[in-house]
């Protein structure tokens, strides 16, 4: 068999079954390690065969056989003179896999494992990327700038705290089901949003690799939970915020703010996804929680085929909506840019001013308040709050963008 072929065929089954056999491994020996560990081998022994004796028929099944009899043999490494029936009961099942509806369900046991709220939220977010992912931890340590060793002490102390903790491994019950999956889409939307505007120096500006992972595990969530209104919120969100990926960075750099983009340029058949996913929920009459607000609103943007065909009454309307929902004085600075279209950027700049002493350390509260200042004509107030705003900001095409804002002011 081609090589080349293989290779795909490995890179496939990583991405589709990684989970599954991680999920499988770990409820059957309850141990993250010794689950991990062993999908690892197993991967690594299909790179050695299938060039061979070809890519099996079932890859998922193949896997988790072969992965069940790694983590036994490392079992029997490690308890040589320990208890032989335990041992022998774990090696006699050589027998194929659960079916596939069974794995999904422990794959969504894994996820509420990974995301306990138990854990720190950042250490939920790298033993997700790792455990359900399949991310390497350089490729963790990178998205985070962080040393990959830092990175593995963080996941090994996780696991070891899940085990000393007796962290279940299972769904939650129906009373604990939606703030724990809260804490879930937590999680996952912090991975989108650092892709979508990575933050670190030295990084890519967007972090491809980093929302297709969201979106991934956010589409294992939905097809899992496909009645829960926040998780296709999340997913239609997401979606509608990565069809304009390509358009938002120019080639020299510079951020490409949402008015000004190409939107010939966008993934028009993300966008309907999105749309069709706002659209169901709306459908339902359930009142909307915050990622289905934030879908409506990209939705309503990316309905427009030019930004002056942009509803902005809608958009503040979904803003209002919002702020009832989730009152945070985030939310206030990106109505504000709503209401500057609607009212003028007077009305708008006092209403972000409100703002100032809970989010001084914000950079796009001082990003959006010097483009108020300029379209007032307040250019030296401008020049200010850009300078913060520079400061602030970690993304490099950000602060390409808004120096070259800055700078124009000289020229005004």
């Amino acid at each position: 068999m081609n090589p080349v072929d293989v290779r795909e065929a490995v890179t496939r089954a990583h991405r589709a079954e990684w989970a599954r056999v991680v999920a499988a491994l770990t409820r059957r020996f309850g141990d993250l390690d010794i689950a991990e560990e062993a999908a690892a081998e197993a991967f690594a022994t299909a790179v050695e065969r299938w060039p061979a004796d070809g890519v099996p028929p079932n890859p998922g099944a193949w896997l988790t056989v072969t992965a069940n009899r790694r983590a036994i043999d490392r079992i029997r490494r490690e308890s040589k003179r320990e208890d032989k029936q335990r041992e022998a009961q774990m090696v006699h099942d050589d027998d194929p896999p659960e079916p596939l509806g069974a794995i999904d369900d422990e794959r969504l046991r894994l996820i509420f494992t990974c995301c306990h709220p138990a854990l720190a939220v950042q250490t939920r977010i790298a033993l997700t990327l790792r455990m359900v992912g399949g991310l390497t931890v350089p490729e963790i340590a990178r998205a985070y700038l962080v040393q990959p060793t830092a990175m593995e002490q963080r996941i090994t102390r996780a696991k070891a705290k899940i085990k000393a903790a007796r962290i279940p491994y299972r769904v939650p019950s129906a009373e604990d089901l939606p703030a724990r999956v809260a804490g879930v889409l937590t999680v996952l939307y912090l991975v989108f949003n650092e892709g979508y505007l990575a933050t670190g120096p030295g990084t890519d500006p967007v972090r491809g690799d980093l929302t297709a992972e969201a979106i991934r595990l956010t589409r294992l969530i939905h097809a899992l939970l496909p009645d829960d209104g926040e998780v296709t919120g999340l997913l239609a969100l997401m979606l509608l915020i990565e069809a304009r990926r390509t358009a938002r960075v120019a080639i020299d750099g510079e951020l490409i703010p949402l008015g000004e983009q190409d939107r010939g340029s966008w993934d028009r058949a993300m966008i309907a996804e999105g749309h069709q996913l706002v659209r169901e929920r709306l459908a339902t009459g359930v009142a909307p929680g915050r990622y289905q607000i934030l879908a409506a609103v990209n939705a309503v943007h990316t309905s427009a085929r030019d930004v002056r065909d942009t509803d902005w009454s809608q958009v503040v309307a979904l803003y209002d909506q919002l702020v009832r929902v989730d009152p945070s004085p985030i939310i206030a600075v990106n109505r504000a840019v709503a209401v500057a279209e609607l009212d003028g950027p007077e009305v708008a700049l006092a209403a972000v001013e409100r703002h100032a002493d809970a989010l001084d350390g914000y950079h796009a509260y001082h990003a959006t308040r010097a483009d108020l200042l300029r379209r007032l004509g307040l250019g030296e107030r401008a020049r200010a709050a850009y300078d913060r705003a520079i400061e602030l900001a970690g993304n490099s095409a950000e602060v390409a963008y808004l120096t070259r804002r800055r700078d124009q002011l000289g020229h005004a």
